[in-house]
């Protein structure tokens, strides 16, 4: 017979649940799907269940790292990359990892169409751009100019036609 949970105990069992299965689907070679299901219910988990929607971004940074990486097309030796005079830059590699992305969607939330800003950051944000897509589908822009080892820009913009 089972027993009765609260709607609590529910959702943080399937969240457990859909993680679990994220990681096994990117182990089985399509970390992309993984990261973008995992996304989508991050977003739909956020803002009503933080400790769930949290364990989901761990996920969808997980499964980043299984990814396949392009092969490296060497670029000519400059000290930084170059960037248009009007991109504000939001450097976050000296905030604390569960403040981040809150940064990151509210600077994004503040864009005006047409508009973007350079993320710098310490790791590739590739978890962030699967939940900006999973909440913002067709709205931003998302351009690599430096991808690590170290450092990780990236230019996210505001479409205009959004």
């Amino acid at each position: 017979m089972p027993t009765e949970t609260t709607g609590y105990e529910t959702i943080d069992g399937l969240t457990r649940v859909l993680a679990r299965a994220c990681r096994q689907l990117a182990h089985a070679g399509q970390p992309e799907e993984a990261g973008r299901l995992a996304a989508n219910a991050w977003a739909l988990l956020r803002h009503t269940n933080p400790v769930q929607a949290q364990r989901l971004d761990g996920t969808m940074h997980h499964v980043a790292l299984l990814e396949p990486k392009p092969e490296a097309t060497p670029l000519p030796h400059r000290e930084e990359p170059t960037m248009p005079a009007a991109d504000s830059i939001v450097d976050v590699r000296t905030e604390i990892p569960r403040i981040r992305h809150q940064l990151i969607f509210e600077t994004f939330a503040s864009l005006e169409a047409g508009t973007a800003f350079v993320l710098v950051n310490d790791h590739d944000p590739k978890p962030l751009y699967y939940q900006l897509a999973a909440e913002n589908a067709g709205e931003f822009s998302w351009d690599y100019l430096e991808e690590g080892p170290e450092v990780w820009r990236v230019r996210i913009g505001r479409l205009a036609s959004a």
